[in-house]
């Protein structure tokens, strides 16, 4: 039996004006999740548990399987998994995003949280200038992919106050720089990396190509090493997990899942959908488990563009979702999961924590074919009446239904 779950990152959406009052789900042109939703099981699931924040780190812990009320503790740390970087029980790590902003002081506005999307070659020169001229035995930046990197601070401040910059887009940035535990640290770590910044060749040529500089950096989803079952444990399953995000790599680290590198796959817009289909189904000739992740539809709503989410839905249904109902019969029995982690409403630009549509199907259903005709769309799974209210049930429900 073969398992794969698409995870199609922020998916789910609210009515849109671009789109005539429409979500994306509804306005795009997608056959093959639509026979998904047909053939197998639909409904909702609540991907983020009350009280927590509605992120990646949260929502693709709970896809997994893991409850994230008992092991979540950070999503930095989870990122750094997927680097491999050396933490002890001391440490507490930190999601340091190179962020632009506009203007500066108490007026400085979040302008663009990912630095133009700025290359991970020019990022890691800039992080690599912080290392050096910030760095010490206490303190250590790593470089990671684009605009997302990581600072391990030893005996730090697990407990401070911070915002993830996603949420503050276009907004000032007054009343979400860090509070409470170590915050006078962190802002004076903030104006010293920004005056790097400033001077670096780096920042200077992409000004010069009108790109947005790296001007500041960012803390935020700070925590300690989690620890969790692996998937051989929970589940008797071999895995692996194609995505090109730290996030979704450093979960299935730890969860003893093999990493497979797709060239091509930038976890932006551009990613090269089709081989991430072809390197899934080459990956399950020799495992049980895939988790397949784009995380394009979530970049658009960041992005605030509806549209672009619309094109991303249709990629994703095109060049992954009919490629694997054509590929996996010829693998044998399967069970296919399609889901997104949470909502990212692009009137928000940032994620929601409401219920999001899941759709089962499963190689016995597709072989039947008989089908009752819906769209995968957030009504359409609303009006079955099913909700899992306890989200990683659901991966369980997967494997138990085998």
């Amino acid at each position: 039996m073969k398992y794969v779950i698409v995870h199609g990152d922020g998916m789910a959406d609210w009515p849109c004006d671009q789109l005539d009052r429409r979500t994306p789900l509804e306005a795009a042109r997608k056959p093959n999740m639509d026979r998904v939703a047909s053939l197998g099981e639909l409904g909702l699931v609540a991907t983020i548990p009350a009280g927590m924040p509605p992120g990646s780190d949260v929502g693709t812990m709970t896809m997994l399987g893991y409850d994230p009320k008992r092991y979540h503790t950070g999503r930095a740390p989870i990122e750094a998994a997927s680097q491999g970087l050396p933490l002890t029980a001391r440490d507490v790590v930190f999601r340091m995003n190179l962020v632009n902003l506009r203007g500066a002081g108490d007026s400085a506005v979040m302008a663009d949280f990912t630095a133009g999307h700025i290359s991970s070659e020019e990022a890691a020169q800039l992080v690599g200038a912080i290392q050096q001229e910030l760095g010490s035995e206490e303190l250590h930046f790593y470089p990671g992919v684009s605009y997302r990197h990581m600072m391990v601070w030893r005996d730090g401040p697990a407990g401070a106050s911070l915002t993830p910059p996603h949420d503050i887009s276009d907004k000032p940035v007054a009343g979400h720089l860090p509070r409470g535990e170590g915050a006078q640290r962190l802002r004076a770590l903030m104006e010293q990396a920004a005056t790097i910044l400033a001077g670096h060749p780096v920042n200077r040529h992409r000004s010069e190509q009108g790109k947005p500089a790296a001007t500041n950096v960012w803390f935020w989803g700070q925590g300690r090493r989690p620890t969790v079952p692996s998937y051989r444990e929970r589940f008797g399953v071999s895995g692996a997990v194609i995505s090109a995000v730290d996030l979704v790599r450093g979960l299935g680290r730890l969860a003893g899942l093999e990493i497979i590198n797709v060239p091509g796959a930038t976890g932006f817009l551009d990613t090269d959908y089709a081989a991430k289909a072809r390197y899934g189904l080459a990956a399950l000739e020799k495992c049980d488990f895939l988790l397949l992740h784009i995380e394009a539809p979530d970049e658009a709503g960041h992005m605030g563009r509806a549209d672009l989410k619309v094109q991303a839905l249709e990629r994703i249904d095109e060049l992954i979702v009919g490629p694997l109902l054509d590929g996996l019969p010829r693998l044998g029995d399967f069970r296919l999961l399609l889901m997104p982690d949470h909502a990212t409403p692009c009137a928000l630009k940032t994620h929601s924590g409401e219920p999001v549509p899941f759709a089962l199907l499963s190689s016995d259903a597709l072989r039947i074919g008989r089908a009752v005709p819906r769209r995968y769309t957030e009504a359409v799974a609303a009006g079955t009446g099913v909700a899992i209210a306890d989200g990683f049930r659901l991966t369980e429900k997967l494997f138990q239904a085998a």
